[in-house]
């Protein structure tokens, strides 16, 4: 295919920002309207994408290189396989979806929307990209609209939820920045495909630099005890800001090991499996612990993506087919479900203005239909069978059990991790929707149209996902089994 649909897909939303940018801040209606076309056209591209796609192969596809500081062998190389292609459809979608929900919206709307669409401007170049300037500028492009989209439009503490956020993940930003320079001087080069296959490096030098990597991405993930930035930035966040903190900006950690940790430092990769497994098994436990503990509806959601992310951790640890598809499941499934849920927060704290679980009581009688499609996606990220989730955490512990580099009793114990699911997800949905009606609410209105459309579609794959698999595992495979077979020789 001759078109460039990569760099179309990156930079549309970027023509969306200025065109938002020229647009007068008294006409509100075109500025939403404009965004919000503005982030349909990569949905719409990333739905070519993906139709396009030879799903036969691990090669890279959509290829896309040009010489850019010849004078120092950078170039503008952009590709996508079996890795990105689910994930830059995810993108596409969840911020379409959250511009959508972003309507509400009164406060500063040009800016507002201006930002959204230059974070997904970032969020599209660090799936596509393949030499590490480039990741490394579409990486920090990031930082800096979630920093004011939390600090300006959050709740009471956000200023010290944005500076918290930016400062972890400029920590581990130094982190990066280091091993690419330590890289470039080892091999002259920033292309992330000659890094991997032509290049070989002594045991050292992987183990030194893949934990170099390891600090920056775990801390996006983020895994255990890197995590305390995350509750912070979700529960001040605006709800379209959470979805895609939850949906996207967490895998791009575990995306970031797998094209670039794993893969280019094989013998680092099997000598950290089991640490990075015990990081893993411990987020899964502790993020539902801590969970279990919650009383605001924001945070329970919060720390059960620690919890989630944690399963990513440890099927990546396994270094099978099925461990490392399961992580990638995952990493779809928690972002349909987790922004689903932060999405169904947001109208439930529209109309009532606290997020107190103990505030309500009873509203499965007052609201049928919204009670409806939050146990359903409440089903879906405890793991319920037929579900997206199920189907993710089964092939990690499968994956995982299977494993000849991490013991088994790290497995065995992670999977108490599900039955803590249970039991908070389970506790919020009978203190919220069952029991008592609380008459304090008798002014609650029904979810509404726009509010529906923005879930229905998340709806949807999580349960196709969860009846049909192969949806999502025929593009991984190849690309799944090349890996490895790199890693593990």
């Amino acid at each position: 295919m001759d078109f460039p649909i990569l760099t179309f897909l990156t930079f549309v939303p970027l023509t969306g920002m200025i065109a938002v940018m020229l647009l007068k801040k008294e006409s509100i209606g075109a500025i939403r309207w404009t965004a919000a076309f503005f982030s349909f056209v990569p949905l719409v591209a990333s739905i070519f994408m993906v139709a396009h796609y030879d799903y036969s192969t691990s090669a890279m596809q959509f290829i896309e290189r040009y010489t850019w500081f010849p004078q120092v062998n950078i170039q503008y190389y952009m590709g996508a396989d079996g890795l990105s292609v689910p994930m830059l459809f995810l993108t596409a979608l969840l911020s379409f979806v959250s511009i959508i929900a972003s309507f509400g919206i009164k406060d500063r709307v040009k800016e507002y929307f201006a930002w959204f669409l230059l974070l997904e401007v970032g969020m599209m170049g660090v799936f596509c990209a393949l030499d590490f300037f480039l990741f490394y500028i579409f990486w920090e492009i990031m930082l800096v609209p979630m920093y004011f989209l939390i600090g300006v439009w959050g709740g009471p503490r956000r200023e010290y939820a944005a500076i918290k956020f930016f400062l972890y993940t400029l920590f581990g930003s130094v982190f990066m920045l280091v091993a690419i320079l330590a890289l470039y001087f080892h091999t002259g080069t920033l292309n992330m495909m000659e890094l991997i296959y032509n290049h070989e490096y002594a045991r050292n030098f992987q183990l030194w630099v893949f934990a170099a990597f390891f600090i920056a991405f775990a801390i996006k993930v983020p895994v255990w005890p890197f995590h305390t930035w995350l509750p912070d930035a979700h529960v001040e966040a605006p709800t379209a800001v959470s979805v895609i903190l939850a949906g996207i900006l967490l895998k791009m950690g575990t995306y970031g090991l797998l094209r670039v940790s794993f893969p280019m430092f094989p013998e680092a990769a099997r000598a950290y499996a089991i640490p990075i497994a015990i990081l893993g098994m411990i987020g899964i436990i502790y993020g539902a612990l801590v969970s279990m503990a919650q009383k605001d509806l924001k945070k329970l959601v919060a720390y059960s993506s620690v919890s989630h992310m944690g399963f990513c951790m440890l099927g990546m640890a396994a270094l099978t087919t099925v461990g490392i598809s399961g992580c990638l499941f995952q990493m779809f499934s928690h972002g349909v479900i987790t922004g689903a849920l932060f999405l169904l927060v947001g109208v439930i704290y529209d109309r009532a203005h606290t997020r107190e679980i103990a505030a309500f009581g009873g509203l499965g009688a007052k609201l049928p239909v919204y009670t409806g499609i939050f146990v359903l996606f409440g089903m879906a990220s405890l793991g319920l069978p037929s579900m997206s989730g199920f189907v993710s955490e089964f092939m990690v512990f499968v994956g995982s059990f299977k494993s000849i580099f991490i013991p088994k009793w790290i497995v065995i114990a992670s999977v108490v991790g599900v039955l803590f699911a249970a039991v908070y997800i389970l506790r919020m949905v009978q203190h919220v929707f069952l029991g008592q009606f609380n008459t304090r609410w008798d002014s609650l209105t029904e979810i509404n149209g726009r509010e529906i459309f923005t879930v229905a579609p998340l709806a949807a794959f999580t349960i196709l996902i969860g009846i049909w698999p192969s949806a999502l595992n025929i593009f991984l495979r190849a690309t799944v089994e090349n890996l490895v077979r790199i890693i593990t020789g």
